[in-house]
């Protein structure tokens, strides 16, 4: 397939550098260290499971739940090609 300027393989290569981007940006937001024995927003005790199962983990589940859903994301690649960026 022609794809113009870029060489063979190009597109695979944008797809697969969001996705390292975003799995590393994703490892970056795990918790590290100790885990806290009380969720830091609501102060329940978080299960001793969680504990042992997320090191540094600091909210329990319910809290967690919540925060996951207000994270937003952007799947835009900054890296791709200009091309890409303009369409």
């Amino acid at each position: 397939m022609a794809t113009g300027w870029a060489h063979d393989g190009a597109v695979q290569e944008q797809i697969d550098s969001t996705i390292d981007d975003a799995v590393e940006r994703v490892r970056q937001q795990l918790p590290q260290g100790p885990s806290a024995e009380y969720c830091q927003n609501c102060d329940q005790l978080i299960a001793e499971g969680r504990r042992q199962a997320i090191p540094g983990v600091q909210l329990c589940i319910a809290c967690q739940t919540l925060e996951d859903k207000q994270a937003s994301f952007s799947g835009y690649n900054r890296r791709g090609s200009k091309d890409s960026q303009l369409r």
